[in-house]
């Protein structure tokens, strides 16, 4: 069942791939999307900001056999009434997008529910509503969510005690290959990289090296990854 792949791959994620049309031409969206695919992403989302619901439509449809070829999670960032309709395997939503039982009517049951959370407090709210995984940053500032500011590293640690304990918990916003070790030693176990990894000249070999390093930490710390082999994570 295409559901529980899909449990199973996004409890095993370390990188959390976003194709995001602010970085990536809508001609370059399927060879970008296949080289995060080749590279070692877990999951892959689909976030076309600014477009309209036709480009979203459009770019899924494609996307989404490509996903299940590499029996990775497709996500739909916005739009569940789109995603029940194409049947993705679920739907990202942010803090103003509804609760959980709006979208989990709209794309019903078993499909993956995301929500992003910008704070200690926001993560532990949405970890009680009872979404599937969050999105916790953005840790620095990012190009992405202009005029917010970075929460910093400091409540990592908290929060996956608290929430990604229990759920996949992924630490997006500014993250890059320069300081991603300082995100893992705060306690990250997951992370969300977008610009950079979209921007590389080598996006399969960029995305490659950052889910090798994810893994070797993991390896370190293997009783708090949750994998019992973390090496598979990137067969």
């Amino acid at each position: 069942m295409v559901m529980a792949l899909s449990n199973a791959t996004m409890n095993d994620a370390r990188l959390y791939g976003i194709l995001d049309l602010g970085y990536v031409s809508e001609e370059n969206a399927v060879p970008v999307a296949k080289s995060l695919l080749d590279g070692g992403a877990g999951i892959l989302q689909l976030r076309a900001k600014g477009h309209d619901l036709e480009t979203n439509r459009r770019l899924a449809a494609v996307l989404q056999p490509l996903c299940r070829e590499a029996g990775v999670p497709f996500i739909l960032n916005d739009y569940p009434e789109l995603a029940a309709e194409l049947g993705t395997d679920g739907v990202h939503i942010g803090q103003d997008d509804g609760t959980l039982a709006n979208a989990r009517a709209i794309v019903g049951p078993g499909k993956i529910i995301g929500r992003s959370t910008h704070s200690l407090a926001q993560a532990r709210a949405a970890l009680e509503e009872g979404f599937d995984y969050i999105g916790f940053g953005p840790l620095f500032p990012t190009p992405t969510k202009l005029g917010r500011p970075g929460i910093g590293l400091e409540d990592i640690a908290a929060m996956e005690r608290e929430v990604g304990s229990k759920i996949p918990a992924f630490c997006i916003g500014g993250i890059k290959r320069e300081n991603l070790d300082e995100v893992l030693s705060a306690g990250a176990r997951r992370v969300v990289i977008v610009s950079e990894l979209l921007t590389a000249p080598d996006v399969e070999a960029a995305t490659r090296d950052v889910v090798g390093r994810m893994i070797a930490d993991c390896g370190l710390r293997i009783a708090d990854c949750g994998l019992e082999d973390p090496a598979h994570a990137i067969a």
